[in-house]
């Protein structure tokens, strides 16, 4: 009898101390924190090398002030829920009065391979110098590309950048390691002024003559080549009259 109330006592005092600190602890606030995409993203999906936008509705339903110290985000496998990535931490440090309904927002940059993963966000505060962790969104989503368009400046702009460095690079390749043919210069002939024109024997051209010597002969008139006589014959022809003169 005296050892089972001996026990009885020590079991009520260990109650009584494991029981103790627990009610001593202060309750945790109740914060109310819903995550949902906004009417431009109705599908939830998360698009690599953009900016991603979750807003946070936020609700203390205690009635105690709350200190807002960050949000943070990470993303997991869809199936084994490992932990691919940690997301940015978005410092905020406000005040969460009595009954406050406020709505922040919560960026993020993906830069995943497309398919479904799981993304999980959540806020962290502080009340009485105690922390707090409130989940906000753990759901799968889905990773997909950025829609390519014809008239997107940034994508053309770029392009243009990449092929001026090529050719830039190609060109300067080009006179540098090929070799440049020298091309052999010939001299200028000069043309004959004036039209030049084959004549027979005797003939001669006009070009090449004073406008005053071809005005005289046109004046006494120009002989036929059968009417021409070399100056032996007409000295001979007029010995010959001389002597049958006499």
């Amino acid at each position: 009898m005296r050892f089972t109330a001996f026990l009885a006592s020590l079991v009520f005092l260990v109650n009584v101390v494991v029981s103790a600190p627990a009610e001593d602890a202060p309750a945790e606030p109740e914060i109310l924190v819903v995550a949902s995409w906004p009417e431009s993203n109705p599908f939830g999906h998360v698009v690599n090398g953009e900016k991603n936008l979750l807003l946070l509705n936020i609700e203390n339903k205690s009635d105690k002030n709350v200190t807002l110290l960050s949000m943070a985000g990470s993303i997991h496998h869809a199936e084994s829920n490992a932990l691919i990535k940690n997301l940015t931490t978005a410092p905020y440090g406000i005040t969460l009065i009595e009954g406050l309904k406020l709505q922040l927002p919560y960026t993020f940059y993906s830069e995943f391979k497309p398919g479904d993963l799981r993304l999980n966000i959540w806020m962290e505060h502080e009340s009485e110098g105690e922390k707090y962790v409130v989940s906000a969104y753990d759901s799968i989503i889905t990773i997909v590309e950025p829609e390519l368009s014809i008239f997107d400046f940034k994508m053309i702009t770029t392009y243009l950048m990449v092929l001026a460095i090529f050719g830039g690079i190609g060109y300067i390749s080009y006179i540098s390691f090929v070799p440049q043919s020298k091309k052999a210069k010939r001299a200028d002939v000069s043309a004959p002024v004036g039209t030049v024109t084959a004549t027979g024997a005797g003939g001669y051209q006009e070009e090449w003559i004073p406008d005053h010597h071809i005005r005289k002969s046109k004046k006494g008139g120009a002989l036929s080549s059968g009417d021409e006589l070399s100056g032996a014959e007409t000295s001979g022809a007029e010995g010959k009259k001389r002597k049958a003169k006499k």
